[in-house]
C-alpha cells in the first residue's frame, strides 16, 4: 500500500499528468471508480444534495451533512478525493472551519466558488458573484487554516456566464494571488475558450464536464493536450443509475418481475468482492 498522504498524492498525480476524477455520491460509487482504475474520485456537491437528501444543488445540505457524507466516501477507497464545498458554508471564518473539517475527514482538496448564498448549478442561468474581495478573503482564510501545506485548494470561478471571459480570467489571477492552488473557471463555452483560458492562466486548472451544461464535452486526452490538469465528471455515474434504475422500475412495474433485468444486474458475489466482504468468515 502507498505511504504517501492522500493530499499528495493528489498534488504528485496533477504534477505528473492529467487526472481524471469520476463523481461519486456515495462510498460504493466511488468504490466502483477506484476499481476502474482511476487515480482520483470527485465528490460533487450535486451529487450529494440530488443522492442523498432528493434536494437541488443550491446550497441546502450544511457542512456537518457534508462533511460526514464526502468522509464515507473518502475513507472507502485508497485513492485521493476531491469534494466541493460550494460557497465554503458561510463567511471567511466559516471557510476556515470547512477547511479543517475536510481535513479531518480525509478528503485530499476542494473546491471553493465566488457565487453568493443561495448558489445555483454553474450551468444554469441566474447566478451572481461575491465581489473579488469577498473571495480572495475566503480563499485566504483557506490557506491559514490548513494544516497539511499539500491539501488542494482550487478557486472556482463562476465569473463567464456573469461579467465575461475576460473577468474570469482577471478573477482567476487574483485567486492565484490569494493563495489558491489551483483554478476551475467554471462554464466555459468552446473549446477556442478551454484553451485561451489554459494558455492565458499559468496555473494547475481543472475542467468540468458535466452533461446537458454549457460546456461542449471535451475528452481528457484534448484538455491535457491545453494544459488542464484535473479533469471532473460530477454526475456521470449518477445520471446512468437514475436512467437505469428509471427503466428498470417501469418493467417491474408493467410486468411485475425482475427475471429480464437480470443480466444487467451487479451480482451478489460481485457487491461482496467490492465490499470487500466474505460471507464465509
Amino acid at each position: 500500500m502507498n505511504s504517501l498522504r492522500k493530499t499528495t498524492l493528489l498534488r504528485r498525480a496533477i504534477r505528473n499528468g492529467c487526472v481524471m476524477m469520476p463523481g461519486a455520491f456515495n462510498a460504493i460509487t466511488a468504490r466502483l471508480v477506484e476499481q476502474a482504475g482511476f487515480a482520483a474520485v470527485y465528490i460533487s456537491g450535486a451529487g450529494l444534495a440530488n443522492a442523498t437528501a432528493g434536494v437541488p444543488d443550491i446550497g441546502l445540505l450544511t457542512l456537518t451533512e457534508v462533511a460526514q457524507l464526502a468522509g464515507y466516501i473518502a475513507k472507502a477507497v485508497p485513492i485521493p478525493a476531491l469534494a466541493d464545498a460550494d460557497t465554503g458554508f458561510g463567511g471567511k471564518e466559516n471557510v476556515g472551519r470547512t477547511v479543517q473539517e475536510f481535513e479531518r475527514t480525509g478528503l485530499a482538496g476542494m473546491h471553493l466558488e465566488d457565487q453568493e448564498f443561495p448558489k445555483r448549478c454553474g450551468h444554469l442561468a441566474g447566478k451572481t458573484l461575491v465581489s473579488v474581495e469577498e473571495m480572495t478573503e475566503k480563499l485566504r482564510a483557506a490557506v491559514r487554516a490548513r494544516q497539511d501545506k499539500d491539501f488542494l485548494i482550487v478557486a472556482r470561478t463562476d465569473a463567464r456566464a456573469v461579467e465575461g471571459f475576460d473577468a474570469a480570467l482577471r478573477r482567476a489571477e487574483s485567486y492565484l494571488k490569494a493563495g489558491a492552488d489551483a483554478i476551475f473557471p467554471e462554464a466555459l463555452e468552446s473549446p477556442k475558450e478551454f484553451r485561451e483560458f489554459a494558455r492565458r492562466v499559468r496555473a494547475p486548472l481543472l475542467a468540468n464536464m458535466t452533461e446537458f451544461g454549457r460546456s461542449p464535452l471535451l475528452s481528457a486526452r484534448q484538455l491535457a493536450a491545453m494544459g488542464y490538469r484535473m479533469v471532473i465528471f460530477p454526475l456521470t455515474a449518477f445520471r446512468v443509475s437514475m436512467k437505469s434504475a428509471e427503466d428498470c422500475l417501469k418493467d417491474l412495474k408493467r410486468r411485475g418481475t425482475q427475471r429480464g433485468w437480470q443480466e444487467r444486474m451487479q451480482t451478489r458475489q460481485e457487491l461482496y468482492d467490492l465490499l470487500k466482504y466474505d460471507p464465509r468468515a
